[in-house]
């Protein structure tokens, strides 16, 4: 007596996850979403019909689809153009370290040459000659290059808009698939520009100036909309390269922007949110399908098992944002400090770590979902069966986003620190 039937009570909890799904949906902007509309809808009406076992599925395969999705990106431009240097800023890898591109002033090879990232497999950026370097008309060029394989192509010019590029582009929109057009070394053109004409220079002029020429020959070109780029391979972090990222985050498919933020160098704060957030759109859908597989205990004990898989993934976040004890170990290196002078400022490393007193690791992480759960407006308030494990996942998330950040600045932190001590 009292109690729902079991149907009722299914159809109870698919509302309750429909709710939760609506601003899911409202949370992350369309651009950035990791699963398609399509895959969207077929969730929420999954739901509507009361079918937790098919809202199951579509979530079970979104994600799969998401760890899985491969990511082709074709780079190509003249000798000489900072081709090499701008895979190797993409991919975040310094010019001497293992597995770099050959920044090299001559074209060392005639075929396409892949560079795969170090943390993410299925993401493989493919360096190919220039057209210039090669004996082939425009068609021919791209079909030798398979073409078709990628999901972008991306041509870098380092000088004024030339005749290689011109035909390229041509041959591009005709086979209808996206391109962008990079011109690099712009530091060196205001460097140069300054030199010389020191009294007129204007650093907005001539990169208008820039700007405006490249799109004008792509135009002339045939190129509708032209989208062009001005970047500076030394500092990723600098002129239009922030807005190259989001370009290519919001004209890819939805399955492929998580791996393609993930893979993205954590040199700026957008480029952090929007790792972070890609995130939490992923551990909100394993929470969604684990709410409708079954009615999950919120909060309870942290047992060991627990604590393992917290530990592994926050290994895992903390790796995804250059926090891993590696990429700690190098900054530390560079800056001429320790490792532990560079800990100080950071909170991620010590989020499992054992403190002093009598309050376990389990305890401390109890405290901090009961915090979450308070600022938030609790479990019920969620319409979702959250596991515990949710509310560390998002707190480890922005703790790591908050270090990375710190991160971008550490280098004049310690500056600071050594000029005071020199006074």
């Amino acid at each position: 007596m009292g109690q729902c039937s079991p149907s009722r009570a299914s159809r109870q909890k698919a509302h309750d996850l429909l709710s939760s799904f609506d601003r899911f949906a409202e949370k992350f902007h369309l651009e950035t979403r990791i699963i398609s509309q399509e895959t969207i809808t077929l969730i929420k009406s999954s739901l509507k019909e009361g079918n937790l076992q098919k809202a199951v599925t579509a979530i079970s395969e979104a994600l799969r689809n998401i760890e899985s999705a491969p990511l082709s990106i074709a780079v190509t431009g003249e000798t000489g153009s900072g081709k090499s240097s701008f895979i190797n800023a993409l991919r975040g890898v310094g010019h001497e370290e293992k597995g770099a591109a050959d920044t090299g002033a001559s074209e060392t090879t005639k075929q396409r040459t892949p560079y795969t990232h170090q943390k993410f497999l299925n993401v493989t950026i493919w360096d190919l000659p220039g057209i210039g370097s090669t004996r082939f008309k425009p068609q021919k060029y791209l079909k030798k290059m398979k073409f078709n394989e990628y999901d972008f192509f991306i041509i870098i010019s380092a000088t004024r808009f030339k005749l290689n590029d011109k035909q390229l582009a041509e041959a591009i929109g005709k086979m209808g698939k996206n391109f962008y057009f990079v011109r690099s070394k712009v530091d060196n053109d205001l460097h140069n520009e300054e030199r010389m004409k020191p009294n007129q220079f204007d650093k907005e002029r001539i990169l208008k100036n820039i700007r405006n020429d490249c799109r004008e020959n792509l135009e002339g070109a045939k190129v509708s909309h032209p989208q062009v780029f001005l970047v500076s391979n030394a500092d990723v972090s600098d002129y239009d390269f922030p807005n190259l990222e989001m370009t290519l985050l919001r004209d890819l498919p939805a399955q492929k922007r998580h791996i393609f933020m993930l893979s993205l160098p954590s040199v700026t704060e957008d480029a952090i949110d929007l790792k972070r957030d890609s995130l939490r759109q992923k551990v909100w859908l394993e929470a969604l399908k684990a709410g409708a597989s079954a009615t999950i205990p919120l909060v309870g004990l942290i047992n060991d098992i627990d604590l393992e898989k917290l530990q592994e993934t926050l290994t895992l976040y903390r790796s995804y944002f250059a926090l891993d004890d590696t990429s700690l170990e190098t900054m530390a290196k560079d800056l001429h400090v320790s490792v532990e002078k560079l800990n100080v400022h950071l909170e991620s490393p010590h989020l499992l770590s054992v403190k002093k007193g009598n309050e376990s690791v389990k305890d401390r992480l109890l405290k901090c979902i009961e915090t979450v759960c308070s600022v938030t407006g609790g479990p019920i308030a969620t319409g979702i069966y959250f596991t515990k494990t949710f509310y560390l996942q998002n707190h480890f998330l922005d703790t790591v986003a908050k270090d990375a950040k710190t991160l971008l600045k550490i280098e004049e932190l310690f500056t600071e620190k050594v000029g005071s001590a020199e006074v």
